[in-house]
């Protein structure tokens, strides 16, 4: 994961990513116990995010670098690596709002607990709704900035419904 930090950091300073985030199941362990996951998601910024093909400037650095695809990740040391361009206003928000960790020495942008757990409402798959649970149960989020988060980005019905499922006795 090191390398991949350093990776990102220096993707930014070369101007290939304006920011970027961890987030996903990686993000998520930050906050919680570990999960099983293949891969490392990490959103991105890009300049020209019009373009047609936005993921080539990333993949030709990667590839400069000595990272290569693999199907639709790029393998990073040992971690299979996908850049997932911001998508939404729930995404910009959470990549620009993200921390900065340390990981070995090396800044490493994670997205916050609150932010995952609302794009994982947002997604609604049942892994989604689990990582939402382990996020609470933890308590690296309430159910109140959850719930102000998923007004703020349109998703207040989708939150009543997780709580109604899954959270209410």
């Amino acid at each position: 994961m090191k390398e991949l930090a350093q990776l990102l950091n220096e993707m930014q300073a070369d101007g290939v990513i304006e920011n970027y985030a961890l987030f996903g199941a990686i993000a998520q362990m930050r906050y919680t116990e570990p999960v099983a996951t293949l891969d490392a998601e990490i959103l991105v910024a890009v300049p020209g995010a019009d373009r047609l093909d936005v993921p080539a400037p990333i993949h030709e650095y990667c590839a400069r670098k000595g990272w290569h695809p693999r199907g639709e990740s790029i393998c990073v040391a040992t971690w299979p690596v996908q850049f997932v361009p911001v998508f939404s206003p729930l995404t910009r928000a959470a990549l620009d709002d993200a921390d900065t960790a340390d990981f070995d020495g090396v800044p490493l942008r994670v997205v916050r607990a609150d932010h995952l757990a609302v794009i994982a409402l947002s997604v609604g798959r049942p892994k989604d709704w689990a990582r939402i649970a382990a996020l609470l149960e933890s308590g690296s989020v309430t159910r109140e900035a959850v719930a102000r988060l998923a007004s703020e980005f349109g998703l207040p019905e989708a939150w009543r419904r997780f709580e109604a499922r899954f959270l209410d006795d």
